[in-house]
């Protein structure tokens, strides 16, 4: 199957820095501060299933654990986020859960929040991001408020079907109606970079080199729609 148009294998080539910087260009939130890689250093791209987390349990809310239905509803490749920001330290996320996404063939999750049994994690290979670990379980906590509805990732709110890409430098959110011009731009971007990279291992010096490419890398890249 030719997946060289698919958004997902698209973004998935791409790194966070030239992905926040095409969505500057495009006047979208640039990439997520604060998260970073608690298991692995493995990149993940993906579309998004979110999870929301809140202090108390919602009147007539299914007796289940947090994060398991969005598991269960999750295609391989998917990427769960889940907003865990009631600032009680309990883990968002935890160990049978990451033996879970794996059988699904989940790509990774990010919990803007704490997560635990990162351990047990890395040693499944599996992509945790998190804001902070804890060994704190959620029974008796936090509670899942909804899944697949929109929520928060640091000041961008993030809906199901968006795409995401996370990797050692960060973490970006493009909205599925502009993942073609977001990841577009990006690519331009890329392209260029690696120009300016040639030229720099040609003995070119750096300062000519980004004064003439660098600050103007986006000038062409503010695309409409």
């Amino acid at each position: 199957m030719d997946t060289g148009s698919d958004p997902v294998v698209r973004l998935g080539r791409l790194d966070s820095c030239a992905v926040s910087d095409a969505l500057d260009s495009l006047g979208l939130p640039p990439a997520v501060t604060g998260l970073r890689a608690m298991t692995t250093g493995k990149r993940i791209a993906g579309r998004i299933v979110t999870v929301k987390l809140g202090a108390a349990r919602i009147e007539g809310a299914p007796m289940r654990h947090l994060c398991t239905a969005a598991v269960e509803a999750a295609a391989p490749g998917d990427v769960l986020v889940i907003e865990q920001r009631t600032g009680i330290d309990a883990a968002g996320w935890g160990g049978v859960l990451s033996h879970a996404a794996v059988a699904r063939r989940i790509a990774g999750v990010i919990v803007d929040g704490p997560a635990r049994d990162i351990d047990e994690a890395a040693e499944l290979g599996f992509p945790v991001y998190a804001r902070s670990a804890t060994a704190r379980t959620a029974r008796g906590r936090i509670y899942e408020q909804g899944f697949n509805v929109p929520v928060a990732l640091g000041d961008t709110i993030v809906a199901p079907g968006d795409l995401v890409l996370a990797d050692a430098s960060g973490v970006v959110l493009i909205p599925a109606a502009r993942a073609e011009a977001v990841i577009a731009t990006a690519e331009r971007i890329v392209a260029k970079e690696r120009l300016m990279a040639v030229d720099v291992r040609a003995g070119q010096p750096v300062s000519r080199v980004m004064g003439a490419s660098y600050e103007h890398m986006l000038d062409g890249g503010k695309v409409k729609g």
